[in-house]
């Protein structure tokens, strides 16, 4: 409910402090006086995206807060935990919009943005008037509304679940036909550059040792000579057997040299163990250079096939192998691809059943919930004297997606046997307003928290029609709050609480005002609701009488 109103220089207000109460609130004032500004203020801390310009002039900011009495329970306490937000028993918002534009909001004093208090506005107030700007009119919403009157929350999440998941199974379907349409058109480059991959069998640093063989073999010829002159010159009757001779002849003769030969024979040992290596080492070189010629051939011919690969495929040699592994990879999953394509075509008509039953409950549920609300429909239109009215909530056959397969509208026939149309195209104003008020009483009639705003709901009506009108929405301020802008004497004697809009003129500034009215001072106001600028005897008598009802 909504307790308080605080307007701080917000466009004709300079300040003004409201205290509601639960029941049915009423504001009157003559045309002009600022009734709307009142809504405007109350929408601004709502976060409702109105007028641009709200700063009264001269002042440095505006600022409204609005204080609510929130219940356990209240739809608006999972809003603020979903935001973060601790909550109590009252809710306090808070909003200020400074000369520049730039707009600033509290919840219980924790900064917050513009969109969480629209999310919350949703739970606390609902607005609305002859010329609704809510959804009431608009056809695109009023599948929402059928389906939050049918409680269908359950099945929309099943639909949207089911949805999400064709969705999905759609989507992986797509991207491996499109995968698979990828690798049936490169199949026979495929297949054949797997196949002389594999012919050639090239291994990484292959290139490299068979260019190596192949530079070695290359220059054998020219080198092999000198090294056989060099492995004779060491071996045979070269260095190695002049050492031997040295050594021997030393030998003999060292007993008599006294020692002084010891360390020339153990050098010349030491030399001749180097020499056997050096030998060994040349003649292991003249053997790995003795090369039959058709394996310079061959190897030239495998390292040019390599590399003639590699160009074709513009990949490093070292990299043919990795190159085939990808190839291959492809091929094998195009092979395999019929049969993934198989299961995903399974998933998606399993898929496409689920949400077809989905979506049919949905339709069931709607279905239901239209003749319940047609039927509610009629029952509030009598009292409001449109007994022969035809309320119709009509399904039609809508392209399907994640609320299902219907679209819903709200149709009306004015007399029975005329023609069904929309509200706004068929129902005249006063036509308009019952029933705009009937669909709010139905629709909200299980809403429990919300603060109801009628905006000249009762306009375009008079006489027995309006008292119809004050007298149902009477009945709705008996489980709900309910704020009435109205013109209408009959509804504003049966406000219980009833406040006037006045504006005033003092030092050439012109202000609104808002003045809660006691008994004497309502009769006053009704009358002149009755008989205009001039009140007469006759008025706040017939202003008595409505009083009195």
């Amino acid at each position: 409910m909504l307790r308080s109103l605080d307007i701080r220089d917000m466009l004709l207000i300079d300040r003004l402090e409201l205290d509601f109460q639960s029941g049915l609130n009423v504001l009157t004032g003559e045309t002009g006086a600022g009734k709307s500004i009142l809504l405007d203020a109350l929408g601004f801390v709502l976060g409702w995206r109105g007028r641009a310009e709200l700063v009264r002039a001269g002042a440095k900011q505006g600022e409204v807060v609005a204080v609510f009495d929130l219940p356990d329970g209240h739809p608006a306490q999972e809003v603020l935990e979903e935001a973060g937000f601790d909550h109590g028993d009252e809710l306090i918002l808070r909003r200020v919009n400074t000369r520049d534009g730039r707009k600033t909001a509290w919840i219980n004093d924790r900064r917050c943005s513009g969109e969480v208090l629209r999310r919350l506005s949703d739970r606390l107030v609902e607005l609305h008037g002859q010329h609704d700007d809510r959804g009431l009119l608009n056809p695109r919403g009023h599948r929402q509304l059928l389906d939050a009157f049918a409680g269908a929350a359950p099945q929309l999440d099943a639909a949207r679940t089911a949805w999400r998941a064709l969705s999905d199974a759609r989507r992986k379907q797509a991207e491996a036909e499109a995968a698979l349409d990828a690798v049936r058109a490169e199949e026979d480059f495929l297949r054949h550059a797997v196949e002389e991959l594999d012919k050639l069998a090239p291994e990484p640093g292959e290139e490299a040792d068979l260019d190596t063989r192949r530079r070695l073999m290359q220059s054998a010829e020219r080198v092999r000579e000198d090294i056989t002159r060099a492995h004779a010159a060491l071996a045979g009757d070269g260095a190695e057997s002049l050492l031997t001779d040295a050594m021997r002849w030393l030998d003999g003769a060292a007993e008599g040299a006294d020692g002084r030969l010891d360390e020339p024979l153990a050098a010349l040992a030491r030399a001749q163990n180097e020499l056997a290596e050096a030998e060994q080492g040349v003649a292991d070189c003249l053997q790995a250079l003795d090369f039959d010629p058709s394996e310079l051939e061959a190897t030239e011919e495998r390292l040019f096939a390599i590399r003639a690969l590699a160009r074709k495929h513009d990949v490093l040699p070292d990299d043919l192998a990795t190159f085939a592994d990808t190839l291959r990879s492809k091929l094998a999953a195009l092979d395999a691809g019929e049969a993934d394509r198989d299961a995903l075509a399974k998933a998606v008509r399993e898929a496409q059943a689920a949400y077809a039953a989905a979506a049919t409950a949905l339709s069931e549920t709607r279905q239901a919930a239209a003749a319940r609300l047609d039927a509610a429909m009629a029952a509030e239109l009598a009292p409001l004297k449109m007994e022969r009215a035809v309320f119709t909530t009509k399904l039609a056959a809508a392209e399907p997606g994640p609320e299902g397969h219907d679209a819903v509208a709200f149709t009306v026939a004015t007399n029975p046997g005329a023609p069904a149309g929309p509200l706004d195209k068929i129902a005249s104003g006063g036509e308009l307003s019952r029933f705009l008020l009937a669909l709010k009483v139905c629709l909200t009639q299980n809403t429990a928290g919300l603060t109801l705003i009628f905006d000249e709901i009762d306009r375009g009506v008079g006489g027995a029609t309006a008292d119809a009108v004050g007298r149902r929405l009477a009945a709705l301020a008996r489980d709900a709050q309910v704020l009435v802008v109205t013109h209408s004497p009959q509804v504003a004697a049966l406000g219980q609480h009833h406040w006037r809009v006045e504006k005033r003129e003092t030092d050439e500034m012109t202000t609104s005002n808002v003045v809660p009215l006691d008994p004497g001072a309502r009769i006053d106001e009704i009358a002149r609701m009755i008989s205009g600028d001039i009140v007469t005897d006759e008025a706040r008598g017939a202003a008595r009488a409505l009083l009195a009802g």
